[in-house]
């Protein structure tokens, strides 16, 4: 895959963007260079600011009152912070496509375990309130490691449409949308990973969009024992090219939900069976 590593995907005031490789659809487009916060739950978020609530409301001007009243704007401060966390997101790496379809299921007829993707997305510029009306997009490679666009990259020769494992949803009132997909498989240099942006401010067309700001970019990672056992099983065992483990991906910082790790839920007894995997993925509008 000479050319199309993802070593080098952490952004910082030096780097640039990766040099795309032409694709379909694809747009000269430099990545917006912006913070992000990722919380662990959108409960956790919740209760964060409940406890904030509390706290400034407690204004007893007595000694006792006053020393409570710091020790719930403490356990505010701690619990806030465990949400809004802010992150040095990640650049969309070499495998990005304009115009993505507005779809709940991106998989079309790719082999794979099925998994079922929740997103609650929150505002740092609103108090970490739900952002609604965001298109939650998200992108990855098939079982054999290839996107849709770019197959042969990891040496695999299928039909390519340009469109499979590829798309996203608009988020509802909660901040929250749904996306149903399969377990990536994995390519050359990489630890298996999906990749995210969120927009806001786009135009719906019949099936895609047009416009808007993207205001975050990044990768979703999963459990590194969950996917050994997927990798070993068909149809992912016929991909024989070389892994990288969690632990040895040079985007993935060891950071959990913070980082981009999935919590995820078995839909059955076996791996085969499916996940679901959450994530409330915070951002900043401003």
């Amino acid at each position: 895959m000479t050319g199309n590593t993802e070593h080098h995907e952490i952004l910082d005031n030096n780097d640039t963007n990766d040099t795309q490789q032409p694709g379909r659809h694809r747009l000269d487009k430099s990545v917006k260079r912006r913070r992000v916060l990722i919380g662990g739950s959108a409960v956790a978020a919740a209760g964060g600011l409940a406890i904030a609530g509390i706290a400034s409301a407690d204004t007893s001007t007595s000694e006792s009152s006053s020393s409570a009243a710091e020790a719930k704007a403490s356990t505010s401060t701690s619990a806030t912070s465990g949400v809004c966390t802010l992150n040095a997101e990640v650049t969309e790496g070499p495998y990005s496509l304009e115009g993505a379809l507005v779809r709940e299921d991106i998989r079309e007829d790719k082999e794979g375990f099925e998994v079922q993707y929740t997103f609650t997305v929150v505002d740092q510029a609103n108090d970490c309130e739900p952002l609604a009306d965001a298109l939650v997009e998200i992108w990855h490679c098939d079982a054999l490691g290839e996107y849709s666009g770019f197959v042969g990259g990891n040496g695999h020769a299928e039909e390519d449409n340009g469109t499979f494992l590829r798309g996203g949803q608009m988020t509802d009132e909660n901040g929250q949308c749904s996306i149903t997909s399969i377990w990536p498989g994995h390519y050359v240099s990489r630890a298996v990973h999906v990749h995210m942006r969120v927009h806001t401010e786009v135009t719906l067309t019949d099936d895609s969009y047009t416009g808007g700001d993207i205001i975050h970019t990044g990768q979703l990672f999963f459990d590194p024992d969950i996917n050994e056992e997927i990798q070993a099983t068909s149809p992912y065992s016929a991909n024989t090219t070389k892994e990288t483990a969690l632990a040895d991906d040079s985007i993935y910082d060891d950071g959990g939900a913070s980082s981009g790790l999935l919590t995820l839920t078995a839909l059955g007894s076996s791996v085969s069976d499916g996940y679901k995997a959450t994530l409330t993925v915070g951002v900043n509008s401003a």
